[in-house]
C-alpha cells in the first residue's frame, strides 16, 4: 500500500482527553511502539484542539506531538491552539497581547496553563509548533478543516501564502478586527455565525453569553434562523422561526452536495456519531463534557457512512477508569 493510499482516520477535538484518546487509537488497531502510536496500514489526522478544558493537556500533545514527528499522523490548528498562541503573543507595539487577558479567556486556558506551571520552556516549544500548523488540509481524497470550509478565503490564502499555513507577520495581523488575516482565522477556525435579532443574549450551558449563533455552512435554500443554527444549545422559539434577511443568506456559505468529503470538529455535537450528509462530518462530541470522543475511518468510500464512524464514550468507560483509580 503507498503512503497516498493508506486508511486515515480522522479524530475530533481531545481537549486534554489522553487516556481516551489512548482508548481510541487502542481500538482502532494502533500500539504504542518506542513512544508512538503506530498502525501498519493507516495514519490519523487530528482535527486540532488538542489544548484547554481536559485533565491531561500535556499527555495529549505529547501523544499527537510523536505521531506528526514520526510521519504516523497529521494534524490542523484548532481555534483553541490558535487562542493559545494570541494570549501568549505580545502585539507588535508591546501594548499587551494579541488576545486580551480577560476573566473569560483565562477561564477558557486555565486548564492549560495550570499544567504547564513548572514547564513554561516546554510551553514555549509548543506555542512554536502551533505556529505552523496547517489551517487545513486537502488531498484528492477528502478536505479537513477545524471549523468552516471557505473555499474563497482558502483560495485567496494560498495565492498569498503559497501553501496552508501562517506565521508570526500573518499571526499578528490577524489580531486585526476586519483584516484579510482576522477574517481567515475566524472563518475557518471558529466557523459562520449570524448576530442574534435586537440585541438578545442567549447564555450557553456553559455560562456564557453570547450575542451569535453559530451556523451551518451547507444548508440548502434556508429560509428561518432555526434552519441554520448549528451547536448544542437551541434557539430561543421567537428566535428560530424569525425569518433570514436577504443580507443574511448572504453572509451564509454553500457546501455543496457534489464537493469533496469534508471533515471537521470544533461543534460540541451531541448524541449518535453520524454523517451530516453524504460529504460532511463533525467529529467533536463532546469528548471533554463527557460525550465521546470520535474517528472516521476513511478509505475509498465517497460517500460517507455511519458505520465508518468509531468513538470512545468518555462518561462510561473513561469515568468508570477514574472511580476505579480513585480520581
Amino acid at each position: 500500500m503507498t503512503e497516498e493510499r493508506r486508511g486515515v482516520d480522522l479524530i475530533g477535538d481531545v481537549h486534554g482527553c489522553a487516556i481516551s484518546l489512548c482508548l481510541l487509537l487502542d481500538r482502532m488497531g494502533y500500539r504504542r511502539i518506542n513512544g508512538v502510536y503506530r498502525h501498519p496500514h493507516r495514519r490519523v489526522v487530528f482535527i486540532g484542539d488538542i489544548v484547554d478544558r481536559g485533565p491531561h493537556i500535556r499527555e495529549a500533545l505529547h501523544i499527537v506531538r510523536a505521531m506528526v514527528d514520526a510521519g504516523e499522523a497529521d494534524i490542523i490548528m484548532g481555534n483553541h491552539e490558535y487562542n493559545l498562541l494570541c494570549y501568549l503573543t505580545p502585539k507588535a507595539d508591546g501594548e499587551g497581547y494579541l488576545r486580551a487577558h480577560t476573566a473569560r479567556h483565562q477561564r477558557i486556558l486555565q486548564q492549560t496553563l495550570d499544567q504547564f506551571h513548572g514547564h513554561e520552556y516546554e510551553l514555549q516549544e509548543y506555542m512554536e509548533w502551533f505556529l505552523q500548523l496547517p489551517l487545513f488540509i486537502e488531498t484528492d481524497r477528502f478536505r479537513a478543516v477545524h471549523a468552516c470550509w471557505h473555499q474563497t478565503l482558502i483560495d485567496q490564502f494560498v495565492e498569498q501564502r503559497g501553501g496552508n499555513r501562517i506565521d508570526k507577520a500573518f499571526l499578528l495581523r490577524s489580531a486585526e478586527e476586519g483584516s484579510f488575516e482576522w477574517e481567515v482565522m475566524d472563518r475557518l477556525l471558529r466557523g459562520t455565525h449570524l448576530r442574534l435579532p435586537n440585541d438578545e443574549v442567549i447564555v450557553s450551558k456553559d455560562g456564557f453569553k453570547r450575542h451569535f449563533f453559530r451556523t451551518k455552512f451547507w444548508s440548502d435554500n434556508p429560509q428561518r434562523m432555526g434552519d441554520v443554527v448549528f451547536q448544542p444549545d437551541p434557539l430561543p422559539e421567537h428566535i428560530a422561526r424569525r425569518e433570514l434577511t436577504d443580507s443574511q443568506r448572504a453572509d451564509l456559505l454553500h457546501y455543496g452536495p457534489d464537493e469533496k468529503l469534508l471533515f471537521m470538529g470544533h461543534y460540541w455535537c451531541e448524541g449518535t456519531p453520524a454523517p451530516i450528509r453524504d460529504n460532511i462530518a463533525c467529529l467533536d462530541f463532546s469528548a471533554v463534557k463527557y460525550g465521546k470522543l470520535v474517528a472516521y475511518r476513511l478509505d475509498d468510500e465517497t460517500a460517507l457512512r455511519a458505520d465508518k464512524f468509531v468513538w470512545v464514550d468518555v462518561a462510561r468507560e473513561v469515568g468508570r477508569m477514574d472511580v476505579e483509580m480513585g480520581g
